[in-house]
């Protein structure tokens, strides 16, 4: 199996320790956007790399007269929220700030990430939230940091959340969705990185 090329004779080169992964860009309203490791040693398998960051442009179709969504991901396609995710919340409204700890609820079914815009949310608003997953092939639970936010017309809104999955299995995928909506609408995006271990000075 050859070396992929930002490695030579074995040896880590000095480049951008991100590597692009791929980017999906939705066409039509879609349920969820998924990123499955090659496996093949490859850019693509995850097995190489030490975090994932997931850089994201999203919105929801959830409605009627909801203006947000709770943005979820399933690592591996676990949906045993309940009894698996453990979640801390901080976010503020510039005038109100909510802070919990909570356990992923069983209608998400998953690791929660953001609030996202909803169907009656501003028009054509779209929220940016980064996700990083440390440590994925590490043997330990798997944990993330998520920060999110969205101008909503003078009712913006910014967050944070830490998570942990109560399962050690390194993570071969990442399924990203809408919690309560049935899609993520047209337009939204998300890209994925692998994070390299720096073994160059």
């Amino acid at each position: 199996m050859a070396d992929p090329a930002y490695i030579v004779d074995g040896v880590l080169t000095d480049g951008e320790a991100w590597v692009g992964l791929g980017t999906t860009t939705l066409g039509s309203d879609t349920a969820s956007i998924t990123f499955t490791s090659t496996d093949d040693g490859q850019v693509g398998d995850f097995s190489q790399y030490m975090d994932l960051v997931a850089v994201c442009y999203v919105r929801s179709d959830r409605s009627p007269s909801e203006v947000d969504d709770a943005f979820g991901v399933r690592f591996n396609g676990d949906t045993e929220a309940t009894a698996k995710y453990k979640i801390q919340r901080i976010a503020g409204t510039g005038s109100i700030i909510n802070a919990a700890v909570f356990d992923g609820y069983a209608n998400i079914g998953s690791g929660w990430l953001a609030y996202i815009s909803a169907a009656d949310a501003t028009a054509n608003v779209f929220d940016a939230v980064v996700a990083h997953f440390f440590d994925i092939n590490s043997g330990k639970y798997q944990s993330y940091l998520s920060q999110g936010a969205s101008d909503r017309d003078g009712a913006g809104l910014a967050q944070m959340y830490a998570g942990t999955w109560l399962e050690q299995a390194a993570i071969t995928s990442l399924q990203f969705y809408p919690s309560y909506g049935s899609n993520l609408k047209d337009g939204s995006s998300i890209s994925l990185f692998g994070v390299l271990p720096r073994m160059v000075a």
